[in-house]
Formats: structure tokens, C-alpha cells, sequence
């Protein structure tokens, strides 16, 4: 996969080196495994979708205490993982890589190869999603 041209707020800009599969914690110990991630050495925050929350079988609600709003993550009725939203709507946490395998120069010739080519997603750093 060549670089592909992504359309941002700056304009079009040749971001997306690659895809595959990764494996990504989430502060409270949530792994997520997102099978179709874009990776972008050059981008400095992630995108994570309710899509591959919902995946993982997790459940996602918007929850209000103290006039305070924030996505909250559960599992069996229970919250595991909250994130908090900035004035803008967006809702924010940190991710941490669990594993990366690197390689450089080679050619996949099976599909298996390319899943493990990079269990990673992007740089650590803030998700962002927007809320309805």
C-alpha cells in the first residue's frame, strides 16, 4: 500500500502509510483489537469508532455526573473505561500500544503475514471521538 491522500482541515495531505491489525490498551487495563486500522507515523492523535468499540462487545454510553458529560465503556451493565469530552464535543482518552512488530522491504505474500505486520495503532496518544 502506497500513501494515500487524506482530506483535512489543512488540505489534502499524503497521511496513510499502511493498515492492519492492532492491539491497543486503554488506560483502566479495556484491550481493544481493531482489525482494519490505518496507520500515519506523521499523525499526531488516533481515531478510534464506536464500530470497533462495539467489536470488541463493549457497550458505549454518554453519561452526565455533576453537570460533568463523558463517553463511558461497559461490559455486562458495568463501566470499565470513561472518556471525558472537551468543550468541542470530543471525547478524549490515551491509548498505549501493546505490541509492534516492524518490517521493512518485504513483500506479503500471504494474508496472515499482513495481519501481523503491525499490531499497532498509529502513535500512543489521545482518541478522539465526536459525539452526537
Amino acid at each position: 500500500m502506497g500513501e494515500i491522500n487524506v482530506n483535512t482541515i489543512s488540505g489534502s495531505i499524503k497521511l496513510i502509510e499502511g493498515s492492519g491489525r492492532t492491539n491497543v490498551w486503554l488506560p483502566e487495563g479495556t484491550k481493544l483489537v481493531i482489525n482494519n486500522a490505518l496507520f500515519s507515523s506523521k499523525s499526531r492523535r488516533n481515531l478510534l469508532s464506536f464500530k470497533n468499540i462495539r467489536r470488541n462487545e463493549y457497550y458505549i454510553e454518554i453519561m452526565n455526573d455533576s453537570n460533568v458529560e463523558y463517553l463511558c465503556i461497559t461490559i455486562n451493565q458495568r463501566g470499565i473505561e470513561n472518556f471525558f469530552a472537551f468543550s468541542s464535543s470530543i471525547y478524549y482518552t490515551k491509548i498505549y500500544a501493546i505490541e509492534m512488530h516492524h518490517l521493512v522491504n518485504f513483500w506479503f505474500t500471504d494474508s496472515k503475514d499482513f495481519i501481523t505486520w503491525h499490531d499497532r495503532l498509529g502513535h500512543p496518544g489521545s482518541i478522539m471521538m465526536r459525539s452526537n
